[in-house]
């Protein structure tokens, strides 16, 4: 009498894992430069640095929309975070950046340190119970493909009013922050002839 496993007789007939592809090999190059990116970025002390790693992180995740497919979502990313997002996180590091001593580390900084790692150890513990606990159904069907024509339509058309609202409250955004980190000037300073 043969025992087998799972309907495997012999070892030679067992399930292969299986081989590393270009698609995968490419997804793990994206995950670690993007991954690694952002970890740079929020280690460095100096804010410029931090703000250009954070592009190039903003630009991994558009890659990985590429690689997953879904070119209007990566070029959104690239057009919105990478091209106007990071000018905006630029010009406030710019605008709002004191001289201040960034030789050693503050007081309280360990203090924060363990906060931020206790609320960052909480957040992680929800995501991680609530993706266990969601039941995950494979898809049976495949959805229709939709064409960056037809959602460039949709946006130029019924919805072009909300992406105009969009921008002007963008727009609004970056001109409070301008005047929220202009310094201000005296009331009895006199004009110079």
């Amino acid at each position: 009498m043969v025992c087998s496993f799972r309907g495997y007789a012999s070892p030679e007939n067992y399930p292969r894992a299986p081989e590393p592809t270009f698609v995968n090999v490419a997804f793990f190059i994206i995950a670690l430069g993007t991954l690694a990116t952002a970890a740079v970025a929020m280690s460095l002390r100096n804010l410029i640095h931090s703000a250009l790693l954070l592009i190039g992180s903003w630009a991994g995740i558009g890659a990985f929309y590429l690689w997953a497919g879904a070119e209007f979502v990566a070029f959104g990313q690239v057009l919105v975070y990478v091209g106007a997002v990071s000018m905006v996180v630029l010009f406030a590091v710019l605008l709002t950046r004191h001289s201040r001593d960034d030789s050693g580390f503050e007081p309280d900084s360990i203090g924060r340190a363990v906060s931020a790692l206790i609320v960052g150890g909480t957040v992680l513990g929800v995501l991680v119970g609530a993706v266990l606990s969601t039941p995950l159904k494979s898809a049976t069907e495949v959805p229709a493909a939709v064409q960056v024509r037809s959602l460039g339509l949709q946006l130029m058309g019924p919805h072009a009013a909300a992406l105009l609202v969009v921008g002007v409250v963008l727009t609004v955004a970056l001109l409070g922050a301008v005047v929220i980190a202009s310094p201000d000037r005296p009331a009895d300073r006199k004009e110079e002839p």
